[in-house]
């Protein structure tokens, strides 16, 4: 599903460059669970926007369901993002005046789909990560675990081919962190394709894979 063959990202700041990723090379096959973990400033958050598509590297390849990224303008990439990838955030992103169903509605509006169908799938994947009876509430009367929930049923709703999940337990206690990383590995076993990246060592025990990026090189493979 991912493949990245010495994939570089330089920023270039008119004074100076910086060397973000230092050719990562990096495959994940449907159905994989892998964690990216790393200390601060070791490139995640750039690997992270590449691989969901809101970047594109300087140097390298990058074929994502066997399409090379780097072919493709910004609309063709908006694209693949509303329709391919499944976004989870640590500060969850939630529209604060919406109500958690029209928060998971927000892609649906986008793809065009009906009054009736959007309804049948909103309610379907609220269900699914335990928050049928949340659904009218606002963020601010959610717990930090129950806004989770509503970020990861926004990432659901479209059917993605992957889901990438920054730091989705960074603000969370834990007790719950761990819920959502149980209903991570719940939606893994159900057959969805996740990507988490950290900069926790613990989490890599909840996925199947797991790699460590250290200033922009992978430098061990499965280390959970």
């Amino acid at each position: 599903m991912i493949e990245m063959q010495s994939i570089k990202k330089i920023y270039d700041t008119g004074k100076i460059q910086v060397e973000a990723l230092r050719g990562v090379d990096l495959n994940i096959d449907e159905g994989d669970f892998m964690t990216v973990v790393g200390p601060s400033g070791s490139g995640k958050s750039t690997l992270m926007n590449i691989i969901g598509c809101l970047d594109k590297p300087s140097a390298g390849k990058y074929q994502l369901n066997n399409q090379n990224i780097k072919e493709f303008n910004d609309n063709q990439l908006s694209e693949i993002r509303n329709r391919d990838i499944g976004f989870v955030f640590q500060n969850f992103n939630l529209l604060p005046y919406a109500s958690a169903y029209e928060n998971v509605e927000m892609p649906l509006l986008f793809a065009g789909l009906s009054g009736r169908k959007r309804r049948e799938k909103v309610e379907y994947i609220l269900d699914r990560v335990g928050l049928a009876d949340r659904m009218n509430h606002k963020p601010n009367e959610l717990s930090g675990g129950q806004k989770q929930r509503v970020a990861i049923a926004r990432a659901l709703v479209n059917n993605p081919k992957i889901i990438l999940a920054d730091e989705p337990t960074g603000n969370l206690d834990t007790k719950s962190g761990e819920s959502i990383m149980q209903l991570f590995i719940d939606l893994w076993k159900d057959g969805n394709t996740i990507v988490m990246i950290t900069h926790d060592p613990r989490a890599t025990r909840y996925s199947e894979k797991a790699v460590k990026l250290v200033d922009g090189r992978i430098q061990e493979h499965n280390i959970n």
